[in-house]
């Protein structure tokens, strides 16, 4: 659940980082569902305003049903002289989803933001991206800091460069999904919320 970078916007494979954490899961032998709900340039509002029901139509009771979100970019994005969307504002958004999420009994994982090709916007998502890491913190939630690695690769700088200064190629995108896949995995091998038996 997320924006364009969860859709994989640039990745002509149609993966994104995403569609790649789906594949591996199921080539290490942990079945899923998957659904891509990235929608292009929404804010932690609009998919606060989203989230929920979308999941619900998704993930029906009695399955082992997890999300996993990432957002921030377009929140700090500069328009017509100010952020999109203020950090203490991402913050309550990204609290009361995971309290919902909670209510849910809907294991939870959130992915930091990544950097892009605009320094300033990128110095704006670092500092969002550790309120968030905090609030995930104070949830218990666990929270995948990928922001400082792909800050520092060579090679997703250089793909988002190339492209439209936000979104990388699939190459790119191979060197996101290689920073969460070890937690990935390990977070779906965890027991997720109990279950009725069926007989």
């Amino acid at each position: 659940m997320g924006d364009s970078l969860v859709a994989g916007l640039g990745d002509k494979q149609c993966l994104g980082w995403a569609g790649r954490l789906a594949v591996r899961a199921i080539g290490a032998g942990q079945p899923l569902s998957y659904y891509n709900l990235g929608v292009r340039r929404q804010t932690s509002a609009d998919i606060a305003a989203r989230w929920e029901n979308e999941c619900a139509q998704r993930l029906p009771d009695g399955v082992d049903a997890r999300v996993v979100f990432c957002f921030g970019v377009n929140d700090a994005m500069a328009e017509n002289g100010r952020v999109r969307v203020e950090p203490e504002q991402s913050a309550e958004h990204l609290g009361e989803i995971l309290r919902r999420a909670r209510a849910r009994e809907w294991p939870t994982l959130v992915i930091a933001p990544p950097p892009n090709a605009d320094a300033e916007h990128t110095d704006r998502v670092e500092k969002l991206g550790e309120i968030l890491g905090e609030v995930c913190d104070r949830a218990d939630v666990p929270y995948i800091r990928v922001f400082e690695p792909l800050r520092h690769s060579t090679t997703w700088m250089r793909e988002v460069t190339a492209g439209d200064g936000y979104h990388p190629s699939a190459t790119g995108y191979e060197d996101f999904a290689a920073l969460i896949v070890p937690h990935w995995l390990l977070w779906l091998a965890e027991p997720g919320p109990r279950l009725p038996i069926v007989r």
